[in-house]
């Protein structure tokens, strides 16, 4: 009998794992993470929303494993790193505490539910952004004026972004 292909009961609801093809999840990954690097290039307020986080956020979601979670967000945000033109490890980072953060929360909270989905990605988004901060303040040693507002703009259109984003990606995983 697979542990991994078995339905598991968290808290009081019983759940059903959730699998994505080993493709969809270096396509979304690499795909996401160029559109993040390029398009910006081209269209300035493309670069508001964070599409390798929600690809983060989603799939260790989805794994519902704190460790791939963790894997999942070190690989994009090292990808994001290497293509970028920050200073290495610091998305990579970021991105690892989300992906752990989410991982581990899936475990207690059922996060098909679009204001659920909304929520996490509007949490998420502003861990992602405290991290980062916190990165290049204490790391790099540089000042930087945050912008709470702004963030929590960013963070509605993030979790926006992410409901969409999620029913994209809803249609590509396979049930057990």
């Amino acid at each position: 009998m697979d542990p991994l292909a078995d339905d598991y009961t968290v808290g009081r609801r019983h759940a059903k794992l959730s699998k994505i093809r080993p493709w969809v999840l270096a396509a979304v990954s690499i795909l996401t993470v160029l559109f993040q690097v390029y398009v910006p290039l081209f269209f300035e307020p493309a670069a508001a929303v964070d599409l390798p986080l929600l690809a983060v956020i989603y799939l260790a979601v989805l794994r519902r494993r704190p460790v791939a979670g963790t894997f999942i967000g070190a690989g994009i945000g090292l990808l994001q790193d290497s293509l970028s033109r920050h200073p290495l490890g610091m998305f990579g980072i970021a991105k690892t505490v989300v992906g752990y953060a989410a991982a581990s929360l899936s475990l207690r909270v059922d996060a098909d539910r679009t204001l659920v989905r909304f929520l996490l990605v509007v949490v998420f988004f502003l861990l992602h952004q405290a991290c980062y901060w916190a990165l290049r303040v204490l790391l790099l040693g540089e000042l930087l004026a945050a912008d709470p507002a702004q963030t929590l703009v960013l963070a509605t259109v993030s979790g926006a972004m992410g409901i969409a984003g999620f029913g994209l990606l809803d249609k590509l995983k396979k049930e057990d």
